[in-house]
């Protein structure tokens, strides 16, 4: 269960903490668009892998604010440098150089192996620029061998890529676009790791494939080394960008630093953004050299992107995840977490399958996922449940072998107690493709 600080029952302690709790989540219903359902529990800070609510209550932190926390919270480091460039300077925009910038990009090209970099505000934000980069580069292609115009967007099935319109227009599900439609023109989807299909749709009117090395809203489906493999060569014959969205897998949670990584070739473009900057918003989009001279002063910007202090957070989240071999640590507590899923799926029959890599786990079941994510609640874990069936964890990289022991024996009473109901969507379209 929760663990919970000592206090009389209807204390003046105890009535305070309620009655602040009460009073936040009323102006929210009163003043907040209505955008998301959230249970009543009022976050208030953090430590490590570990969260505390307005009751003093402590849970056990296995969404990592969707991916974005990869450090924990409130680590030292991370929190010193904040301190110190929050008191230099948070601002001075894009019009002017930075301290910060340019070894931010230095290292994100060492990290991925690309060439450049432009900074974001958002993941949604970086795959737009990402989009426009592409298409911006097949237009003064085009300008200057003629030919067919290249404009076409091709993405996968049960995708996710964020909700502004371009973005959007490349997102699979029906439920996030058709409340927006008409959306940008010229997207179509290929099955899940379906290289058939891929190349009965990828012509020389194409400017890219988008693809998420491993699916994360779409319920942590990895892309198949055969799929990478030919979306690699068909953009290479038809010059048409490669986009890998890691902005949830990217930057150490597969247990590399990017997840492309593990199939011996490059994107042309990837999209970061989640724990770039360790809880603070930043995107980035990184390209190599033929891609990136493609944006040329005034043709694209941000206000906000890649200010000094966000910049200074970003290096300091990349150099700690250096400095304490976290990714060898992802890959330890991963290995750890998913021989433990796999010894409960023997014990609960309704855990069709686990899958994913290093800390970036999903647990398929034939049930609805809704109840165990209340259930996670009351026993003090925050998990995460995407498509009604799959529950999704995103822990920090910070880790510890104690921690995953601690979320196996709550997970297991999460299971064993959580009311069970049918699930809407017993067979995904995507688990069949997804073994072809």
């Amino acid at each position: 269960m929760a663990k919970k600080k000592k206090a009389a029952v209807g204390s003046p302690k105890k009535v305070s903490r309620s009655l602040a709790a009460e009073k936040i989540r009323a102006a929210e219903a009163r003043y907040l668009m209505n955008t998301y359902k959230r249970p009543p529990v009022v976050l208030t800070h953090g430590r490590g892998c570990r969260l505390y609510d307005t009751d003093g209550r402590e849970y056990l932190d296995f969404l990592g604010g969707i991916a974005v926390n990869a450090l924990g919270h409130a680590h030292p480091r991370l929190v010193r440098v904040i301190r110190r460039e929050a008191a230099r300077a948070i601002h001075f925009s894009n019009l002017y150089h930075n301290p910060f910038q340019g070894p931010l990009a230095e290292k994100l090209a060492q990290w991925s192996g690309l060439d450049r970099a432009f900074f974001t505000n958002s993941g949604t934000e970086a795959l737009e620029g990402a989009l426009k980069l592409a298409r911006v580069y097949a237009n003064k292609k085009q300008a200057v061998k003629g030919g067919t115009a290249k404009t076409r967007f091709l993405a996968l099935e049960n995708s996710f890529h964020g909700r502004t319109f371009g973005a959007l227009s490349i997102t699979y599900p029906a439920k996030y676009r058709e409340p927006f439609q008409p959306l940008v023109p010229g997207a179509e989807f290929v099955k899940f790791n379906d290289v058939v299909d891929l190349e009965a749709k990828f012509d020389g009117t194409v400017c890219a494939l988008v693809v998420e090395t491993i699916q994360g809203e779409g319920g942590i489906y990895p892309v198949s080394e055969a799929f990478w493999k030919r979306a690699r060569a068909l953009a290479t014959q038809h010059d048409a960008a490669l986009i890998a969205d890691e902005i949830q897998c990217g930057l150490g949670r597969s247990g590399r630093k990017f997840a492309y990584q593990k199939f011996g070739s490059l994107p042309d473009i990837v999209t970061v953004a989640k724990p770039l900057a360790g809880g603070l918003p930043l995107g980035a989009i990184l390209a190599n050299e033929q891609f990136a001279a493609a944006f040329t002063p005034g043709i694209h910007g941000t206000t906000f992107g890649g200010g000094p202090m966000i910049c200074a957070a970003a290096l300091e989240a990349l150099r700690i995840i250096e400095d304490e071999k976290l990714i060898e640590n992802v890959r330890a507590r991963g290995a750890e977490l998913r021989a433990g899923l796999e010894k409960l799926a023997v014990k609960f029959d309704f855990i069709r399958e686990v899958r994913g890599e290093g800390l970036i786990l999903g647990v398929d079941i034939s049930i609805d996922g809704a109840t165990f994510v209340e259930e996670g609640l009351k026993q003090g874990l925050l998990i995460n449940c995407t498509h009604e069936h799959i529950l999704r964890l995103l822990p920090p990289f910070v880790l510890r072998a104690q921690d995953v022991k601690e979320f196996l024996k709550r997970f297991e009473a999460v299971l064993s107690k959580a009311p069970r109901k049918e699930s809407e969507t017993h067979t995904p379209a995507v688990a069949a493709a997804a073994t072809r």
